[in-house]
């Protein structure tokens, strides 16, 4: 198909966007039941939510994504865009799956995290009053 040809017909062509954003796909990283059918069906989980003040997600925040036809609450954990200095950036944007009370879905997280991860949660703990230490410990590897 030629370049031409797909403004003729009214598709629009956008630049792939590395932020986390609404309708972003994302990559599950934890060994939850519901994480691992979704991606080895092909079918990973869309953002539909990002629940701070700009919508655009980073390194800890919290997000609302759809996966096999069911809400569930998570935790970015990498993404692909550009990272300020002494923070390292991934080649997908990783989630890890929570409930409502900040205690993660699965047992173990496949993919090291980065080390920042720990001083940001633990800063949510004080305000919003969850509890994500344990989103820490079943981390095997840090970054």
């Amino acid at each position: 198909m030629a370049f031409s040809s797909i403004f003729s017909r009214g598709l629009h062509v956008s630049a792939p966007s590395h932020h986390v954003m609404k309708l972003t796909r994302l990559r599950v990283v934890d060994n939850s039941e519901i994480g691992m059918k979704a991606m080895a069906e092909g079918k990973p989980p869309k953002c539909i939510h990002v629940y701070n003040k700009t919508g655009i997600g980073t390194i800890g925040d919290k997000i609302l994504v759809a996966i096999k036809g069911e809400k569930h609450k998570g935790i970015i954990v990498g993404v692909r865009k550009k990272q300020p200095p002494n923070v390292p950036s991934c080649d997908t944007n990783n989630l890890v799956l929570i409930d409502d009370t900040g205690s993660p879905l699965g047992t173990r997280i496949h993919l090291p995290i980065p080390i920042m991860l720990r001083t940001i949660l633990k800063k949510k703990n004080i305000v919003k009053g969850v509890d994500y230490t344990k989103l820490l410990a079943i981390a095997t590897h840090y970054v």
